[in-house]
């Protein structure tokens, strides 16, 4: 193999599992335990991947201004474990959300539960639950 393909092949992995790492984050180094959140809305779009499930979520606000708010849950592994399936969420389900803020108070937090239209209450699998726990 030439050494300008072994070189080519190296900088690819390389930038590939960068993109993974950074992806990944403590709850701590996003998110603010202190900054309770709870809203109802709809469910505008649905992203069953790793390292974490986002869900998004149009509401609204005090303003009177629908915000799309992104929140974050555990990978599918973790959700799969506590009940969860890729039918879990739907685009244009009514669901009512508790979890935590973003740091930066962007429209996006961190899952703790969801309470769908019918009553199903399923919980999140987040770092944050198991603070202590060890």
């Amino acid at each position: 193999m030439k050494l300008w393909t072994k070189l080519v092949i190296a900088m690819s992995l390389a930038t590939m599992s960068a993109g993974a790492a950074v992806a990944h984050h403590s709850f701590a180094s996003e998110f603010d335990a202190e900054k309770k959140l709870k809203f109802s809305g709809t469910v505008t779009k649905v992203q069953w991947r790793n390292p974490h499930t986002y869900f998004f979520v149009d509401v609204m606000g005090e303003d009177g201004v629908i915000h799309n708010w992104a929140m974050e849950l555990g990978s599918p592994n973790v959700l799969m474990r506590r009940g969860w399936t890729k039918d879990s969420l739907k685009i244009g389900d009514q669901v009512t959300v508790e979890g935590s803020r973003a740091r930066d108070n962007s429209y996006k937090g961190n899952a703790n539960s969801v309470v769908t239209a019918d009553g199903k209450r399923m919980f999140n699998g987040t770092a944050e639950e198991n603070e202590g726990q060890y």
